[in-house]
C-alpha cells in the first residue's frame, strides 16, 4: 500500500470513527456529562502516558512543562478542549446531535474568517460565497429555533479556535493531548471525589457504565493517532474534504437512528450550509492544483 492510500485509510477511520461517537455516548446510561467528560480526560491522560512510555517520549514531554511559552498554549487549548468535548456530549444526551452537526460543518468556515483577522488574508471569490452562504445557514437556523443556535456556534468556535491555537506549536498530536488532559486532570479528578462523595457517581457501579467509561479514553486517542497519520501521508485538499464526513455522520444519526425532528426551517438551513462547503471544497481544490502547478 503506497503513502497516499494508506494516509487514506487513516483519514477515513478517523472521521467515520468520530462520527459514530454519539452512539457510544449514548450507551453510558446513568451517568451525567460532566461525568463522561471527567472520565474521558482522566483516561485519555492514561492512555496517553502509556503510549508514550512505551516510546520512550514521557520524560521527554513531560519536559514542556517548563517552558512557560508553551504551557500558556497548551492550557488555552486545554480548556476549548474541554469546552468542546462536554458541549459535545451534553448536546448528544439531550437530543442535539443535528445542531452538533452544523457545529462542525461551519467549523471550516470559521477557519476562513481566521485567515483573514489573525493571519490578515485576502479572500478569494468562492470563500466569499462560501462565507456568505454560511452565515445566511446561521440566520436561518436562529429563526428557526427562536434563539441563538448556542451548541452550533459554541461547537464550531471552540473547535475553530482550538485548532488556531494549535497551529501556534509545533507538536505531535499525542504530545500535546497529554499535556492538554494532564493540565485538566486535577478538576476531572476533583470533580469525580465530588460526585463519588454524593453518591451520584456511576463508574464503580456497574460492570457496563464502567467499563464504558473507561474505554471513554480509547475512543478519543485511537482516532486522534489515525488523524495524525492521515496528516504525514495525505495533502491539504484531501484532508480538508474529509473533514466533512464526521458532522455528516451526525447528521445521518441524528435524523435515522435518534429520529431528531427535521423541520423545513432546519432543512432549508443545512440546504445552505451544504452549498457554503461545496463552494469551499472547489475553492480548496483550486488553490491545491495551484500550488501544485507553482512547485512542479
Amino acid at each position: 500500500m503506497n503513502k497516499y492510500k494508506l494516509g487514506l485509510v487513516f483519514g477515513l477511520s478517523s472521521h467515520f470513527f468520530w462520527g459514530f461517537l454519539p452512539i457510544y455516548w449514548k450507551n453510558i446510561e446513568g451517568a451525567s456529562s460532566f461525568e463522561i467528560l471527567a472520565n474521558r480526560g482522566i483516561w485519555s491522560l492514561v492512555l496517553c502516558a502509556v503510549l508514550l512510555a512505551m516510546r520512550k517520549q514521557l520524560r521527554r514531554t513531560l519536559a514542556i512543562i517548563k517552558s512557560k511559552r508553551l504551557f500558556s498554549i497548551l492550557a488555552i487549548s486545554s480548556g476549548l478542549l474541554t469546552l468542546n468535548w462536554g458541549v459535545f456530549i451534553w448536546a448528544v444526551g439531550v437530543n442535539r446531535v443535528v445542531e452538533s452537526a452544523l457545529g462542525y460543518y461551519i467549523a471550516p468556515l470559521l477557519n476562513v474568517l481566521f485567515g483573514i483577522i489573525v493571519f490578515r488574508e485576502s479572500l478569494r471569490k468562492l470563500q466569499w460565497v462560501a462565507v456568505s452562504l454560511g452565515t445566511i445557514s446561521v440566520l436561518v437556523i436562529t429563526y428557526e429555533y427562536h434563539h441563538f443556535p448556542w451548541i452550533a456556534i459554541t461547537l464550531a468556535l471552540s473547535w475553530g479556535t482550538y485548532s488556531l491555537v494549535k497551529k501556534r506549536i509545533d507538536l505531535g498530536a499525542l504530545e500535546s493531548l497529554t499535556i492538554e488532559t494532564l493540565i485538566a486532570f486535577i478538576p476531572n479528578l476533583g470533580f469525580l471525589f465530588f460526585i463519588e462523595n454524593k453518591g451520584t457517581a456511576q463508574f464503580g457501579h456497574g460492570i457496563s457504565v464502567t467499563v464504558l467509561l473507561i474505554f471513554a479514553g480509547v475512543v478519543t486517542v485511537i482516532p486522534l493517532l489515525f488523524f495524525n497519520g492521515a496528516v504525514v501521508r495525505l495533502p491539504l485538499s484531501t484532508l480538508g474534504l474529509l473533514q466533512y464526513i464526521t458532522p455528516t455522520i451526525f447528521f445521518l444519526l441524528g435524523v435515522l437512528v435518534f429520529h431528531e425532528n427535521m423541520s423545513p426551517g432546519k432543512i432549508l438551513a443545512f440546504a445552505f450550509i451544504w452549498a457554503a462547503l461545496i463552494a469551499l471544497s472547489i475553492d480548496l481544490l483550486k488553490s491545491s492544483r495551484a500550488i501544485d502547478n507553482r512547485v512542479a
